[in-house]
């Protein structure tokens, strides 16, 4: 059982430092891909203000999929190249919206839903999932989230790929 308390959030550089360190924590050792998505989706809903969706979509057979996450019910499927997941996976690059309504071909699995980050889960020089993250407050992501989140899935990407 863990008991994690995020740091203030206005201190952003703390509050990825310490989450980098609980994340480690939690997914070191264990080889499931799943669990460990699932583990970082709940970690993410806890320590980032204002998410009404933290997860993953997966990489199956050429698109994505909807993988662990926390938030209302989402989109099952994704192609690669759609909206703003598909888009982050075909150019292997993250996408950060301010103002997901102005995104062309933006998919909304939740109307409350105003900004997206998405960030690439690249192993072995494969997308084998995005990190997709949404607020219901315009431009809640910025500079800092983006590099905080690109460390961190840098950092875990092995332990998100299926074992074998």
């Amino acid at each position: 059982m863990f008991d994690l308390k995020p740091p203030d959030a206005a201190d952003k550089a703390a509050l990825y430092a310490d989450l980098h360190s609980a994340a480690d924590a939690l997914t070191r050792g264990e080889s499931d891909a799943i669990a460990n998505m699932a583990n970082l989706s709940a970690l993410l809903w806890q320590y980032l203000p204002d998410l009404n969706w933290a997860g993953f979509y997966r990489m199956v057979e050429g698109e994505l999929v909807l993988g662990p996450f926390q938030g209302k019910a989402a989109c099952i499927r994704i192609a690669v190249g759609k909206g703003v997941c598909g888009t982050a996976a075909a150019m292997r690059e993250t996408q950060c919206v301010e103002d997901v309504h102005a995104f062309p071909g933006h998919i909304a699995c939740d109307a409350a839903s105003r900004s997206e980050v998405v960030v690439p889960v690249i192993h072995e020089g494969r997308v084998i999932a995005v990190l997709d993250l949404d607020s219901p407050l315009p431009a809640r992501f910025d500079s800092e989230d983006v590099q905080g989140l690109e460390k961190l899935i840098a950092k875990i990407a092995p332990r998100l790929a299926e074992a074998g």
